[in-house]
């Protein structure tokens, strides 16, 4: 039998947007991890979604607001327009407050669920809203892996990007439940990060990333932080298993990182300044 050929995959980081406890943006963030200055894990705050008209604004939630600000933030940085970008959604959960309202009012006496409530219960919600904030009509996908949703995404972006030969926008999230969900899924705050990923160089190339192999995966161990307070985040946020992917970047370093993707498998990543 013949050996598989190797597939190799490189895009170029135009744009990064991020958010989430301790961390107000990608310029904030990156000074942090690259060692600039110090990491607090302070709680999320979540920028109001001013894009969005005054109905849509009322009805937005945790996820809508962190997937629009980091989503704005990355492809602002790329100077691209946001209508024309194809996107990659990808959230372990979704709205964890949203699940556990709608819970709530299914296990009440009168079991009537907000219109609202329902609206904003779909997966692909932040995908739906990021079309009316942007006008944004190219394709969208929206994924769902668990603990390495944010890896399926990455693989999910990158391939559009070379196979079409276009930017595509990432966006992955996620968000905390309220107890009695906390105990059985205790993500405890709000974290998300927007990667443009675009299949040309240019000059405002952040890094150049890379799957290598026949399909990207590993056995080798996932990646971790060395700060115990970003480690604690890249292990209890299923979108903060990106940080040692960002790490590089801001550091401008060259490394294969392992991130989190199935049970006994990783995704390898080549990352290089541009």
């Amino acid at each position: 039998m013949t050996a598989p050929p190797t597939l190799s995959l490189t895009v170029f980081v135009e744009g990064i947007g991020l958010v989430g406890p301790g961390l107000t943006s990608w310029i904030d963030g990156s000074d942090k991890l690259a060692g600039h200055a110090p990491y607090d894990s302070i709680p999320t705050v979540l920028p109001a979604p001013l894009s969005l008209p005054a109905a849509e604004r009322r009805r937005a939630g945790a996820v809508i607001k962190v997937s629009l600000a980091v989503g704005q933030e990355a492809v602002n940085a790329a100077g691209l327009q946001a209508s024309s970008l194809p996107s990659v959604f990808t959230s372990s959960g979704g709205d964890g407050v949203n699940c556990h309202d709608i819970c709530s009012a299914l296990a009440s006496s009168d079991r009537l669920i907000s219109p609202t409530r329902f609206h904003n219960s779909v997966h692909n919600a932040a995908s739906g809203y990021w079309s009316i904030s942007t006008g944004a009509t190219p394709t969208s996908s929206v994924l769902c892996a668990h603990d390495g949703s944010f890896s399926a995404g990455l693989l999910e972006a990158i391939t559009q990007a070379v196979v079409d030969n276009t930017p595509v926008l990432l966006v992955a999230y996620d968000t905390h439940y309220p107890e009695p969900l906390h105990s059985k899924r205790p993500i405890p705050d709000t974290l998300g990060v927007a990667l443009v990923l675009s299949p040309q160089r240019s000059e405002r190339s952040l890094a150049r990333i890379t799957l290598s192999g026949v399909d990207g995966l590993t056995s080798m161990a996932a990646t971790t932080m060395g700060d115990a307070a970003l480690e604690f985040l890249r292990q209890t946020i299923p979108a903060a298993r990106a940080l040692p992917l960002l790490e590089l970047i801001a550091r401008q370093q060259s490394a294969t990182v392992a991130l989190n993707y199935l049970d006994d498998l990783q995704l390898a990543v080549d990352v290089a300044p541009p």
